[in-house]
């Protein structure tokens, strides 16, 4: 049976962590869970604070493309107050989180798609989006924005099918997205206070990426580019090695795989 709601309490309820999750703010229905996070912050919410809906009717990911979030699903946003030097390292500590959690709930193994998609068996099971508000030096608040795909039925969605899956799909069953969630909330409080730490979240991020090594093709911005994905730099550019054996560093882009 899917777990049709979500409460602060089951989702608090057994949940080990400093102040990731300590709050959180459940809601039947959101455009954006990001939207509600940023004014959230801007108010003074407490670091940590979560935001959960159980659909989101306008989600965005990357690039201003649409994130589907139907019921089912998981929907959330983290709000952090980080460092500057922090910010890069966000997109590392969400994956990174979003793929342990996977494993650790389910023992389905996720991957890393540079520079932020979560894929199970090569197909996209979770999209995230870091938006941050700077005003010189300083970092007024982060909102870490995770959808992940659990229990919905793709076969509704023939636009993302061919290309998508969720944990119920892979796994034929249903999943408690409160244990997704819980997990997903420790890793990445794990993860955020290691970046305070010195340790070297960028280390096991690039080791989780299932795009080094690989053929790609990277479009960034009007221009498309194709080589060998050879490796990562400390700030999580991709580092493309074209057919004319010229090294690209490129700092954004969507990273097509060609097995």
């Amino acid at each position: 049976m899917v777990e049709y709601s979500l409460s602060p309490a089951a989702i608090t309820d057994g949940l080990a962590t400093r102040f990731i999750g300590q709050e959180v703010s459940c809601y039947p229905s959101l455009p954006s869970t990001n939207d509600v996070a940023k004014r959230r912050a801007q108010e003074g919410a407490k670091e940590g604070t979560v935001i959960v809906a159980e659909e989101q009717t306008a989600g965005r990911g990357r690039i201003k493309r649409r994130w589907l979030s139907p019921r089912g699903s998981i929907a959330l946003s983290i709000i952090l107050y980080p460092p500057l030097a922090y910010l890069p390292s966000l997109i590392m500590v969400a994956s990174l989180a979003v793929a342990r959690s996977i494993e650790q709930v389910t023992g389905l193994k996720a991957k890393i798609k540079w520079p932020n998609d979560v894929l199970v068996n090569y197909k996209k099971i979770c999209g995230i989006l870091v938006e941050s508000n700077v005003r010189g030096d300083k970092v007024d608040y982060a909102v870490i924005g995770i959808g992940i795909n659990v229990n919905i039925k793709l076969s509704e969605f023939p636009q993302i099918a061919p290309m998508a899956t969720s944990l119920s799909r892979e796994l034929g069953r249903d999943v408690p997205r409160r244990e997704v969630i819980r997990s997903l909330l420790a890793e990445a409080e794990k993860l955020y206070l290691a970046l305070a730490a010195g340790d070297s979240v960028f280390r096991q991020w690039r080791d989780n990426l299932v795009t080094l090594g690989k053929k790609v093709q990277v479009s960034s911005g009007e221009a498309t580019y194709s080589g060998i994905a050879e490796s990562v730099a400390s700030d999580g550019s991709l580092l493309l090695r074209q057919p004319d054996g010229s090294l690209l560093k490129i700092v954004a882009g969507d990273v097509t795989l060609r097995r």
